[in-house]
């Protein structure tokens, strides 16, 4: 009889996610990532040009100030809470878990939403490339499946595989905005350098609500930086300082670069050009101060700016599935790590499956990838995230009020007291003007703005359920790891003012 020893007796110890693999420049990179610099500019800013006048590149500087102010109280809580479900970890801390439930459930739909969406623009933007480069027309249904799979691929792998793929996607778009903006400040535009997109009498103009929605959107994901916390090296410093980059980057960037194609044309003219053809203002200015081999690269670009937007979504999501599978509220099966590459690999196959689903939804349907997938389903991702911001600001300061502390006061109640109220007038802004981001019917903008808020109060419902039929799962919600003692391991809600 075979003798075994206690080693072949004891099981295999569970794969966990691979701790320590992440620096500040790999966070940034993923949510710098998720935000596709190059599409938000080449897609989007024409539009805020167009609204706004050339006071646009102001809405972008003080988006980036009104996220900074947020990442303030953000960050002071991400040294204090460890658990990996981020948003609804705060939210729990602060606000109970009711609402930390509504939250999590909020932000799984609101993740999923900003993702799905995009693989419309995966194969709209892949259409226009190649009938631009090649004047041939491509189906946008192949585009968006191949999509998928080279996106579930890269989810699969290990985060520092991601993370080396998006810092080479990333120089790569932010490369080619940097080109543009060297031919166009070495010729000295079109009328000379002018620093009028700054002065307050363009800047206070009515257009300006409509250039803060589109500003705002534009920064969606940056806070993800804390999903990354488990796999980050140094969390407590890591996390706080690749949220700041994040914002700071994407903040002066995006108000620089729209400045810069403002000068392309010049300030008279700029108006007339985005009016004209607004898809192809950044195209026709790299084309003249550049070259057109670079507005062919900036096509080319544009499809790898989606490619990266994607696979830092889609890294996003399967953490929160994965923490939500340890916290019991999801199937223990998408809890699965994978023991070679350390990736919640399950909760990343049923993501791309998820995906897939609503692709070809969509497709079955006849309905439009841009106009619909595309817009339909990435707007109340959107205001979902937003939400989630907006509760996490409110839930900073009734978590340090239940807890000891040695942060400041500025940090605890100021800043996330500002942000409430910044992040509110945002979610005002976009909500009022919602119809700019889908060109849909006033039915169809009010089912995508109601969607929201309807899988909050689910997510409520689901609480409440949670706490009758499976209290242990309902106490546990958003504990911190075994390893972390010294935080309290029972919430409550926020109490009233003294």
């Amino acid at each position: 009889m075979p003798v075994t020893t206690s080693e072949e007796r004891s099981p295999a110890p569970a794969a966990t996610l691979r701790p320590g693999s992440l620096g500040t420049a790999d966070i940034a990179f993923f949510v710098v990532s998720a935000a596709a610099p190059l599409t938000v500019m080449a897609g989007v800013a024409p539009l805020a040009v167009l609204l706004g006048g050339i006071g646009a590149p102001a809405g972008y500087l003080i988006a980036g100030v009104t996220l900074a102010v947020f990442a303030v109280g953000f960050t002071a809580m991400s040294r204090h809470v460890r658990s990996g479900g981020a948003f609804y970890a705060y939210i729990t801390r602060g606000l109970g878990r009711p609402v930390g439930i509504g939250a999590a459930l909020l932000a799984l739909i609101g993740y999923n939403g900003m993702e799905i969406g995009v693989y419309g623009l995966l194969g709209t933007a892949t259409q226009d490339t190649v009938h631009a480069l090649f004047g041939t027309d491509v189906p946008w249904l192949p585009v968006s499946l191949v999509g998928l799979l080279l996106i579930g691929y890269g989810g699969y792998r290990s985060i520092d595989f991601g993370a080396k793929l998006l810092g080479v996607l990333l120089v790569a778009e932010t490369g080619i905005l940097v080109l543009l903006a060297g031919g166009v400040l070495l010729k000295g535009g079109a009328h000379g350098l002018s620093g009028a997109s700054f002065a307050p009498e363009h800047v206070l103009v009515p257009g300006t609500a409509a250039v803060l929605a589109f500003a705002f959107a534009a920064f969606t994901g940056f806070e993800s930086t804390v999903i990354y916390r488990r796999e980050a090296r140094d969390p407590e410093r890591t996390v706080p300082r690749a949220t700041y980059v994040a914002v700071g980057f994407l903040g002066l960037f995006y108000a620089f670069v729209v400045w810069v194609v403002i000068q392309a044309f010049g300030d008279a003219e700029v108006m007339k050009a985005a009016a004209t053809d607004p898809g192809g203002l950044f195209f026709s200015a790299i084309t003249t101060y550049v070259g057109g081999w670079a507005a062919d690269l900036m096509h080319v670009f544009i499809i790898t700016s989606v490619l990266a937007s994607l696979l830092a979504f889609h890294n996003a999501i399967n953490r929160y599935g994965l923490a939500l599978a340890e916290e019991g509220v999801l199937p223990r099966a998408l809890g699965r790590i994978h023991p070679r590459h350390r990736s919640p690999y399950v909760a990343g196959i049923a993501q791309t499956v998820l995906g897939a689903v609503v692709v070809l939804g969509f497709w079955a349907a006849g309905a439009d990838p841009y106009d619909q997938l595309l817009l339909w389903v990435n707007t109340p991702g959107m205001i979902g995230l937003f939400a989630l911001q907006l509760l996490a600001a409110i839930a900073v300061p009734c978590y340090f009020r239940k807890v000891s502390h040695q942060e400041g006061v500025l940090r605890t109640v100021v800043a996330p007291v500002i942000a409430t109220v910044l992040l509110a007038t945002a979610i005002v802004l976009v909500v009022t003007h919602i119809d700019l981001f889908t060109g849909a019917s006033t039915t169809v903008n009010t089912v995508l703005i109601v969607l929201s808020p309807a899988v909050f109060v689910i997510g409520l419902a689901v609480a409440g359920w949670l706490r009758r039929a499976r209290p242990r799962v309902y106490q546990n919600f958003a504990a911190e790891p075994v390893e972390a003692t010294d935080q309290p391991k029972e919430f409550r809600r926020c109490p009233p003012p003294s």
